[in-house]
């Protein structure tokens, strides 16, 4: 009744005949009143879901905290789980075995063998479970599971923590930019469109009004500030980046200069020395015209001398560090600057059209 608004007849029916209860639920897609037809949205699915959790909380029933999307219901999803890696279930053990608390590190290694695991010592430390093909070594088990680690845990001289596998979250929720209704149907989107925008809309909303709380932005000369800072540093970033790759191929072209000057060197003084013969030119046209554009490229630079390569290729490795760092802030920056834009836009939006400076956001709040 929550979801239909009590304009639609429902189905709910309770299949206790296997290990998972559920409930199908079927809508009648033509209204009690016989005037309109029922429209699914995208995300029903989600909305439906929050209102069983809801009524699941409120009388004291469990629900499934990280639900898991796909064609299969959720019986064959509990019981088609992909198996164990044996990584995984070797650090289940290691984590068990530690657990008992081993006087040694003898004592620990006998246990794993008491679990069915058979050691290799070497120069690493390794387990193979019985099955396994291979051996696993320690130091592959990730923070926390290497041989050092696990015999200062032993000694007590730290603790050992098992590792914990946090849950895969596909597409995070982020904020976008809310839609111009009214645009969308002059260019002929239908009532149902409307609905769906409407309710994507509030959404955006909310998520704006959390984002503008939490970062404790409540003058909208301050979100302007902010907004401006972050799109300045991107292009200032933008810009700085641009200059090392421009740099950079200028050094990549120098240097293809000097090596080409420098293998072309003897046949360009043999023909300046035959006088400029035409035989001798038409022989070696392509050496003779390659020394005369190195040539020509030297005289361009500003330095009065042709700097050596090994100071030419000391100054790439320099470039390229400076992009690879400044690369890291520029993606960083990227998505700071395009959300500041997208919730400034939504603030504007929000208050009615484009704010003065002297305007509240705490008026929205």
């Amino acid at each position: 009744m929550s979801f239909t608004k009590g304009k639609y007849q429902f189905v709910v029916a309770t299949h206790t005949d296997h290990a998972h209860i559920h409930n199908p639920i079927i809508f009648n897609s033509t209204s009690i009143d016989h005037m309109q037809k029922f429209r699914n949205f995208l995300g029903s699915s989600e909305a439906i879901r929050k209102i069983n959790d809801k009524l699941c909380l409120e009388n004291g029933l469990s629900i499934i905290e990280v639900p898991k999307q796909g064609p299969s219901h959720y019986g064959k999803w509990l019981g088609d789980k992909k198996p164990l890696s044996w990584q995984e279930k070797l650090r289940q053990t290691i984590d068990a075995v530690m657990a008992q608390k081993p006087v040694d590190f003898e004592t620990f290694l006998k246990l794993m063998a008491e679990n069915g695991y058979e050691v290799k010592h070497g120069q690493h430390l390794a387990f193979k479970a019985i099955g396994q093909q291979k051996f696993t070594r320690l130091r592959s088990l990730g923070e926390g599971y290497s041989e050092e680690e696990l015999r200062s845990a032993i000694l007590g001289k730290t603790v050992h923590t098992p590792k914990v596998k946090r849950p895969y979250r596909k597409n995070p929720d982020k904020i976008n930019l809310l839609v111009d209704i009214q645009a969308r149907l002059q260019a002929g989107k239908g009532p149902g469109y409307e609905r769906w925008a409407k309710v994507f809309n509030l959404k955006q909303m909310a998520q704006t009004i959390n984002f503008l709380t939490e970062n404790n932005i409540t003058d909208y000369e301050k979100l302007v500030e902010k907004t401006k800072a972050a799109t300045d540093r991107y292009h200032e970033l933008s810009q700085q980046i641009k200059d090392l790759e421009k740099r950079m191929a200028e050094i990549t072209e120098l240097k293809k200069h000097i090596i080409n000057y420098a293998k072309t060197k003897e046949i360009y003084t043999a023909y300046r020395e035959s006088g400029f013969s035409g035989r001798f030119y038409e022989a070696n046209a392509e050496d003779i015209l390659i020394h005369q554009s190195a040539k020509q490229a030297f005289s361009l630079l500003s330095a009065k001398q042709i700097p050596a390569m090994k100071n030419l290729q000391l100054e790439y490795q320099k470039c390229s560090s400076a992009k690879k760092s400044l690369s890291a802030d520029y993606r960083s920056m990227k998505n700071i600057m395009k959300q500041s834009v997208i919730i400034k836009n939504n603030v504007d939006l929000i208050m009615g059209a484009s704010c003065p400076e002297d305007k509240k956001i705490e008026r929205v709040l």
